[in-house]
C-alpha cells in the first residue's frame, strides 16, 4: 500500500496541511513527490501537490487519487523543502508557496497532450504506443488515461522519447511551424536524384540540399534559401521522398535578434580583487554572501559574467535577478551575448506562453543561466552554483501579496541548500545589507572607481524656492533650461527624470481648498489628462473632472502637481525644436514598447528622454551628457521610514546615467528641500556619509537594521469593529512578547480606507523574539477560522510599504 501526502488547492486555515490519499495500484510506479494530482475533496475534484509518499497513514479510510497531472514532477525536492520554509517565514498558506514557484500557464484551464519528442522514432516505441501515435504525433491525456497507457508513457518519457505538453484553452497555445524532413538516407536520396527526369531541376536541388543536411528544416526557410515554390516540396512529399510535419518551436521573445558574441574583458585591478573571493567560494562549494559595492559604472556586470562563466564550466547553474524595470534589452544583450542559448529570460513583459516555454527550457536542463525578475528565484535548477542579485536595494524584490517573500532571503536560503555563493550588487546598498557587511555577516567587496578612472558627473543642486522668488514659475530652473538648450545645439542627449506618474496629482479649488477625494478610499483622486478623467489608483473608481468647485461653486478649480504628460507639454512650449521620447507606464504598456523607445533614443532619434522610475536603472548610452531631476523631494514626504534612503538611492542611480563614456556628464537636481541630507549627499554621491547619518536616525527611532519589523493590518467595513479587533490583537501581542520589543498601535493606516474598508494597523519592532512567529500565526489562524466576522487580517514580516 502506497500513500501520498497532498497539499490541496483550497487556500484556507482548515485545509492548510497535507491530506493523505491512497495511490491506486496502476499509478504506484507513476506518482512521485512534486507532481500535481487531481484528488477528490468533499464533493468536488481539485488539484493538489504531492509532497511525500509513505507506506502508512494514521487515518483508516482513505480516498484514492483520481489521476496524476504530470509525467514528471514540476517541483523538485529542493523546491518542496523551500515551500515549507516560505510557509513558516512569510506565514502564508502552503498552496500559495507552491503556486508562486510555477509559471502562470500551469495554473490555467488546459487540455493535456502527450507528444513524441523531436528525435523519437515511432518504430522504436512499444507496440501499443506505435498504434496510438500512428496518425498523429500527439495524443490527448484523457485518451491515454482511458487506454491505461500512462505507466508505459512514463517509461518512455524517462528515456526522452515523449513529453507532456499543455494546450491551455485560450490561455496558451504552443507555437507550431511546418518542417520538411527527409524520409530516405543520404545515399538513397542521391539515387532518387539521379533517377529524376531532366526537367525536374528544382526537385533535384532540394534533394542535393538534403543529402548534405539531414536535419528537419522549416518550410519557409527552405523555400527562401533555395528560391523554390511550395509545389516543388509537395511533389517530393507525394513521391514519399520527403515528409512535412508540424513541429513545436519555443516562442522566443528574442527570435529576430542576433546577439553579437562578446568575449570576457580584461579585469581592472579593483575588479580582480573583488572577483577572487567569489571564484574561491565557487571552487570550494562553500556558501557565502558577498556584497559587491561599486559606484555606478564601475564594471559590476563583468564580474557577474565571469563568475557565471566559471560556474558553467564546472557544470553548474546560475540565477541572476534584476529589478523588473531594469530588465532592459541592454541587460539581456549582455548575458545573451556572452552565453548565447544557454540563457533563459523571465520577466513580466513576456506572454504567458513565452514564460512557460522559458520555464520548460530550465526544467529540461537546456539552459544554464536564468536572468529574470523576482520570481526567477524559483527557477527549477537542481545544481545551483551561484545566485546574483543586481541592484539589491530595489523594493521590487519584495512581493506584496501572499507569499510576501523577499527574493534576497529566498536566494540565501537556496544558496545554503546548494552550498554556493550569493552576490548582492549595488551602488547604493540597502542599509540592512550594508550594516550586515560592516558586521562581517556578509563579505564586503568594493569597486570604488568608475571604469577607465572616469570622474563621476558634476552635480549641482538647485533650490526651486529661489527660482520662485526670482519670478521663474516654470518647472525648469533657468540653469536646467540653459543646459538643455546647449545640449541640443551640441547634438548631445539629455535625460529628464520625474519622480512619479500620472498627469498631475490632484484637483484642488484655489478659493476654498477643496480637494477631490475618492468616495471609497480616503485618498485624493489622480488626474489623467489623456482621458480627461479623475481616477483612484487604489480601488479603480473613476469620475469626471469638475469645472466648478462642488463645495463653493468657484471656477478656480485647478490641478496641482506635475506628471510626465505635463512636462512633455511644457517642453514643447519652451523648446519646440527638441525631439522628446516619453517613457512611463502609459507609453510602455504595449509589449516591446519599452525596447522600441530605448532603441530610438540610442539611435539618436530624440534629444531628450523623459521618464519615471523606469529610466533610472541600468541604462548605458554613450551620448547622454546631462541628467535633470525635476522634483527630487516628492518621495521625502511619504509616511515611510525608508523615504530618505529611497530618495538617496534614486538620485544616485539617476546621476549615474550621465557621462559614462568619453563625454563628461553634468547632473542638475531640482528640489524644494536642498538642505535635506539625502538630497545633499546624493549630490556628492557620498554613500558612506549618508549611511552614517541615516543609521543614527534609524537607531534613534527603533527601525531596521537595529530592529526587525512586523506589520499587522486589519480591515473591515465597520470602523468600530476594526478598532476593537485591533485593540484585542495589540493586547494579545503585548502579552506574548518581551518588554524589549515595541508595539505601536492600534493606529489608523496612512491610507485609512480603501474600497470602503477601514484599515488599522499595529507595528511591532523587535530584536529577538523566538515566540513571535507562533504568536502571529495564532492571530492569523484565529481570524481566518472565522470568515463570517468579515475581518481581514494580513501580516507582513519585514514590510517594505507601511501605507
Amino acid at each position: 500500500m502506497r500513500i501520498a501526502s497532498v497539499i490541496v488547492d483550497v487556500p484556507a486555515k482548515q485545509t492548510d496541511r497535507a491530506f493523505d490519499y491512497l495511490i491506486p495500484a496502476h499509478w504506484i510506479e507513476t506518482i512521485q513527490p512534486g507532481m500535481r494530482v487531481i484528488v477528490p475533496f468533499g464533493p468536488r475534484k481539485i488539484q493538489g501537490f504531492v509532497t511525500e509518499i509513505k507506506a502508512e497513514s494514521e487515518f483508516k479510510k482513505l480516498r484514492e487519487i483520481i489521476e496524476p497531472m504530470d509525467l514528471e514532477p514540476v517541483l523538485n525536492h529542493e523546491l518542496l523543502e523551500l515551500g515549507n520554509w516560505l510557509t513558516d517565514n512569510t506565514l502564508c498558506f502552503k498552496i500559495y508557496a507552491f503556486q508562486a514557484m510555477l509559471p502562470a500557464a500551469l495554473k490555467a484551464k488546459y487540455e493535456k497532450k502527450v507528444k513524441l519528442s523531436l528525435d523519437a522514432r515511432l518504430e522504436e516505441l512499444p507496440l501499443q504506443l506505435q498504434v496510438a501515435f500512428k496518425n498523429d504525433a500527439s495524443i490527448l491525456w484523457e485518451e491515454a488515461l482511458k487506454d491505461g497507457l500512462v505507466p508505459i508513457l512514463q517509461k518512455e518519457a524517462a528515456k526522452g522519447n515523449l513529453e507532456v505538453i499543455y494546450v491551455v484553452k485560450e490561455r496558451l497555445k504552443k507555437k507550431k511551424l511546418k518542417y520538411v524532413i527527409p524520409l530516405l538516407s543520404p545515399a538513397d536520396l542521391e539515387i532518387a536524384g539521379n533517377n529524376m527526369p531532366q526537367r525536374a531541376d528544382k526537385q533535384k536541388e532540394v534533394l542535393r540540399y538534403f543529402v548534405n543536411n539531414t536535419e528537419p528544416v522549416e518550410l519557409r526557410q527552405l523555400l527562401s534559401q533555395l528560391s523554390i515554390s511550395a509545389a516543388t516540396v509537395k511533389a517530393l512529399v507525394e513521391k514519399e521522398i520527403l515528409t512535412e510535419k508540424d513541429m513545436e518551436v519555443y516562442r522566443d521573445p528574442y527570435e529576430n535578434r542576433t546577439f553579437a558574441r562578446t568575449e570576457p574583458l580584461p579585469l581592472t585591478e579593483d575588479q580582480h580583487k573583488a572577483i577572487m573571493p567569489i571564484l574561491g567560494s565557487i571552487e570550494d562549494r562553500h556558501h557565502e554572501v558577498f556584497l559587491l559595492y561599486g559606484v555606478t559604472g564601475s564594471g559590476k556586470t563583468e564580474i557577474y559574467l565571469q563568475s557565471i562563466q566559471d560556474v558553467i564550466e564546472k557544470g553548474r547553474e546560475a540565477i541572476v535577478l534584476v529589478p523588473e524595470i531594469a530588465l532592459t534589452p541592454q541587460m539581456v544583450n549582455r548575458f545573451k551575448g556572452r552565453f548565447g542559448n544557454l540563457v533563459a529570460v523571465l520577466h513580466s513583459g513576456l506572454s504567458a506562453g513565452e514564460k512557460y516555454d522559458e520555464w520548460r527550457k530550465i526544467q529540461r536542463k537546456e539552459v544554464k543561466v536564468v536572468v529574470g525578475a523576482r520570481s526567477a528565484i524559483f527557477a527549477p535548477f537542481e545544481n545551483l552554483g551561484i545566485i546574483i542579485i543586481d541592484e539589491e536595494h530595489e523594493t521590487s524584490y519584495k512581493q506584496e501579496e501572499m507569499p510576501r517573500y523577499h527574493a534576497r532571503d529566498v536566494a540565501i536560503e537556496r544558496a545554503q541548500n546548494n552550498n554556493c555563493p550569493v552576490v548582492l550588487g549595488s551602488a547604493t546598498p540597502a542599509l540592512e545589507t550594508y550594516a550586515r557587511a560592516q558586521k562581517g555577516v556578509y563579505k564586503l567587496l568594493s569597486l570604488p572607481n568608475r571604469m577607465n578612472k572616469r570622474a563621476l558627473p558634476a552635480v549641482e543642486i538647485i533650490d526651486m524656492r529661489e527660482e520662485l522668488r526670482a519670478g521663474n514659475r516654470s518647472m525648469f530652473s533657468r540653469k536646467l533650461f540653459d543646459l538643455l538648450k546647449e545640449r541640443i545645439d551640441r547634438k548631445e542627449q539629455s535625460v529628464l527624470f520625474l519622480n512619479k506618474r500620472g498627469h498631475s496629482s490632484f484637483v484642488m479649488c484655489r478659493d476654498c481648498g477643496y480637494v477631490m477625494n475618492c468616495p471609497n478610499c480616503d485618498i485624493s483622486l489622480t488626474y489623467h489628462k489623456v482621458k480627461e478623467q479623475m481616477k483612484c489608483h487604489y480601488c479603480g473608481f473613476e469620475s469626471y473632472v469638475p469645472t466648478q468647485c462642488p463645495e463653493c461653486s468657484s471656477d478656480y478649480i485647478r490641478y496641482f502637481g506635475t506628471g510626465t504628460q505635463k512636462v512633455e507639454d511644457e517642453l514643447g512650449k519652451i523648446l519646440p525644436e527638441a525631439k522628446v521620447i516619453r517613457m512611463d507606464v502609459d507609453t510602455t504598456g504595449q509589449k516591446g514598447a519599452h525596447e522600441r523607445l530605448l532603441k530610438e533614443f540610442h539611435e539618436g532619434k530624440a534629444d531628450i528622454l523623459l521618464g519615471t522610475q523606469m529610466i533610472a536603472k541600468g541604462l548605458d548610452f554613450p551620448n547622454i551628457t546631462l541628467v535633470g531631476v525635476l522634483s527630487a523631494d516628492t518621495m521625502l514626504h511619504l509616511p515611510d521610514f525608508r523615504s530618505s534612503e529611497k530618495t538617496f538611492q534614486l538620485l544616485t542611480q539617476v546621476s549615474g546615467r550621465a557621462g559614462r563614456h568619453e563625454l563628461p556628464g553634468e547632473v542638475i537636481i531640482q528640489t524644494y528641500t536642498p538642505e535635506h541630507y539625502s538630497v545633499e549627499l546624493a549630490g556628492t554621491q557620498d554613500y558612506d556619509r549618508f549611511y552614517n547619518r541615516e543609521m543614527m536616525m534609524r537607531k534613534a527611532h527603533h527601525y531596521p537594521p537595529f530592529y526587525y519589523l512586523a506589520l499587522v493590518t486589519i480591515s473591515h467595513e465597520q470602523l468600530m469593529t476594526v478598532v476593537s479587533a485591533t485593540e484585542k490583537i495589540v493586547a494579545y501581542v503585548r502579552s506574548r512578547i518581551s518588554n524589549h520589543a515595541v508595539v505601536l498601535g492600534p493606529a489608523a493606516s496612512p491610507i485609512p480606507r480603501i474600497n470602503n474598508r477601514y484599515r488599522y494597523h499595529c507595528l511591532i519592532k523587535y530584536k529577538r523574539e523566538p515566540e513571535l512567529n507562533k504568536t502571529l500565526k495564532a492571530i492569523l489562524d484565529q481570524y481566518q477560522a472565522d470568515p463570517k466576522s468579515g475581518l481581514l487580517v494580513s501580516i507582513d514580516v519585514n514590510p517594505f510599504i507601511l501605507m
